[in-house]
């Protein structure tokens, strides 16, 4: 029978899960949870994987990645003496040693303690050009809300009396060490549906945050609205940020006549730099006698655009093939990670007189499978950083400047044998022709044999090859095959692999991880019992669907901060944001098309289900836990039992479902404990 309930009906007799932190929900979460704790943990094989996997999240020898900010390079560090971690900086010289001499800029376990707070790091915005006061975000319990207090890097310590902000889902900037943009839960009517600031408002020191001018009012319905503020010595400027949804926006220039908007395609995305405007497409782009393919990144000067100029330099054209994954800037050079086949690869484009001068990075190879750019000196130098690995090719940081030698910095350990294991890339075809890649990581001798498959296919994500002590550790090494699907509705092949893929067209994502699977079992990598299936978030909707869609093709499904009731979805926590990706399920049309295959709704009684480990987390203020709770407390309702379906809620954690490297290890340690009873 077809589901009409609409979307606030009280008929649907799980409602009460909604409520995040009430009594009765928590109850029957701790229920759920000691079952399955009961179960997973009663062996010595888990007690193996969750010490094994804490070992890699706690090594000392892991590479230190670093920000540079001025002088300094800056690092964020956990480890079993500071689960919570430290905030630590230290110069290039002292980096390059073995063991840095690092400054301790703020011990978050010591002021958890003292404030007797779950205090969980959520990053700073640090002051350009001095780079001597910081606005440092904490949450608890690693929720996206955070509380904003100012920091002095020279001191070490909290400003008394300065810039601080309540927990909320704030969005701050440094204008100059006296004035910040923030947008904040300020009472009524200051927030949008999907929970993100509405208003940019400037804010001065030494006054009340209720005398704070505002700048910019957005629009209910909007995601969210920035301020922003580029410090660039002889390019300081003001921009506001206005996300219409998750994939348009506007960005306006504040000036003293008032803001003047950039007149681009909402679905465009600008970036600048010094006297270069850069605009990356989603859609094809007419403009004036022009004619630019979605998927470009084009160049102009910034006063030649404002000035009514449309003839744009195309530094990037994507082919059936090939995209552009992103970009940075050095101070005088672009640097382009390209995908081609889900492979990357770097260039360097240069501007001068004759236009933009293209070619390869000199001094890094182009066999790695994955080079990731982990950053730049645009403000003062050709710096770059890269991160060079694997799927069993441990991390590699390797330090240069743009058109000089490149050295190798820091490589990381190895956490697993990877002696005959191979990476091999496969083509599956999707249900309308399609060739769908992945990536297939394990021993060839070990065929057919237990196999984890996992796959996101959704907001423009490309999942790309890379090295995972935790998934080494927790299942390479006990003989697993692991998989990577790289599905329509991600990035991998440019903005049109993602739009075939969403709303109406969702159905395309599932067809396509089914056929990654059917694929699999057709090579003999592995058998339908034998292959088990995770993923989170999207990807957590993505097992839901799997779940209820495709039961026949698994032996087990771990799905982890999932969306699952798509009825309910853009009423929950941040779900208003993703109505872009997913579709309006107010709007019938939509409906009729999420209905289809919304997991809450499609679960029946009698059905022939794999095992499921549904895993969510209480402080998860994005994907709201009621998702995984109602779908668990549906199932048992319909006469699944504890055989079949198992949930665990972590009471904290955040998105990640985890809040430090002790949990994160007990996560994973759970998953891998029911995928290997499960499939072996």
């Amino acid at each position: 029978m077809t589901d009409t309930t609409p979307a606030d009906d009280p008929r649907d007799p799980h409602l009460w899960l909604e409520d995040v932190t009430g009594d009765a929900a928590l109850g029957w979460v701790r229920e759920q949870n000691a079952a399955t704790v009961a179960e997973l943990t009663d062996g010595e094989r888990f007690s193996r994987l969750r010490d094994g996997i804490r070992e890699v999240l706690d090594a000392d020898d892991r590479i230190p990645y670093v920000r540079r900010r001025g002088e300094y390079l800056y690092n964020f560090w956990q480890d079993a003496a500071h689960p919570r971690g430290l905030w630590r900086r230290t110069t290039l010289r002292e980096y390059r040693r073995a063991q840095p001499d690092w400054e301790i800029l703020l011990d978050v376990d010591a002021l958890a303690e003292a404030e007797g707070e779950n205090w969980v790091w959520q990053g700073a915005s640090v002051l350009r050009p001095g780079f001597h006061r910081g606005l440092v975000e904490l949450s608890r319990g690693g929720a996206d809300a955070t509380e904003v207090r100012e920091f002095d890097l020279g001191t070490r310590e909290f400003v008394e009396d300065g810039f601080r902000l309540p927990e909320a889902k704030s969005s701050v900037d440094w204008i100059d060490e006296n004035r910040i943009y923030v947008g904040t839960d300020v009472g009524d009517g200051s927030l949008t549906t999907s929970g993100y600031p509405r208003l940019v408002q400037e804010w001065h020191r030494g006054t009340p945050l209720a005398e704070a001018s505002t700048v910019f009012e957005g629009k209910p319905d909007d995601v969210a609205v920035h301020g922003l503020h580029d410090p660039t010595e002889g390019y300081e400027r003001d921009l506001i940020v206005r996300a219409i949804d998750f994939y348009r926006s506007e960005m306006h220039l504040r000036t003293p006549d008032g803001l003047v908007r950039l007149d681009l395609p909402e679905d465009a995305r600008p970036s600048l730099h010094r006297e270069w405007l850069l605009v990356r497409t989603r859609s094809p782009w007419h403009t004036g006698s022009a004619e630019y393919p979605a998927g470009a990144l084009l160049a102009i000067r910034l006063r030649e655009f404002l000035d009514g100029g449309r003839d744009m330099e195309v530094l990037f054209e994507p082919d059936a093939r090939t995209s552009l994954d992103y970009y940075g800037w050095t101070r005088h050079h672009l640097l382009l990670n390209t995908l081609s086949d889900v492979k990357n690869e770097l260039r360097v484009l240069t501007p001068g007189p004759d236009g933009w001068r293209c070619e390869p990075l000199a001094g890094v190879g182009t066999d790695a499978a994955s080079i990731d750019i982990t950053d730049t000196d645009p403000d003062h130098s050709d710096e770059f950083l890269l991160n060079v690995s694997g799927f069993t090719e441990p991390s590699t940081l390797l330090y240069g400047h743009v058109g000089q030698p490149v050295e190798t910095l820091k490589r990381a350990p190895a956490f697993f044998d990877a002696d005959g294991r191979t990476v091999e890339q496969h083509f599956a075809t999707s249900k309308d022709g399609t060739r769908i890649p992945y990536f297939v990581v394990g021993d060839p001798g070990g065929r057919p044999g237990p196999t984890l498959l996992t796959g996101y296919g959704g907001f423009e994500v490309s999942l790309t090859p890379s090295y995972s002590g935790v998934i080494g550790r927790g299942w390479l090494a006990g003989g697993g095959t692991y998989v990577v699907a790289n599905l329509r509705g991600g990035g991998e092949y440019g903005p049109e692999w993602h739009t075939q893929a969403i709303k109406h067209d969702r159905r395309r994502v599932y067809e396509d991880f089914a056929a990654v699977a059917e694929d699999l079992v057709a090579r003999g990598i592995t058998t339908k019992d034998q292959l088990g299936i995770q993923g989170g978030s999207n990807g957590g909707l993505l097992m839901g669907v799997m779940l209820t869609g495709y039961p026949e093709l698994f032996g087990a499904i771990v799905c982890q901060v999932p969306l699952l009731d798509m009825r309910r979805y853009h009423r929950l926590l941040a779900g208003a944001s993703w109505m872009a990706e997913y579709g309006d399920p107010d709007e019938p049309a939509d409906w009729d098309h999420l209905r289809a295959y919304s997991p809450y709704q499609n679960l029946r009684a009698g059905q022939d289900y794999p095992p499921v480990l549904f895993v969510t987390s209480t402080r998860d203020d994005r994907v709201h836990p009621a998702h995984a709770r109602k779908m668990v407390a549906k199932m048992r309702e319909l006469g699944y039992g504890h055989d079949l379906v198992r949930y665990h809620e972590n009471i904290e954690g955040g998105h990640g479902a985890a809040a430090d490297n002790a949990q994160l290890a007990f996560k994973w340690a759970l998953v891998f404990e029911f995928l290997l009873r499960q499939l072996t």
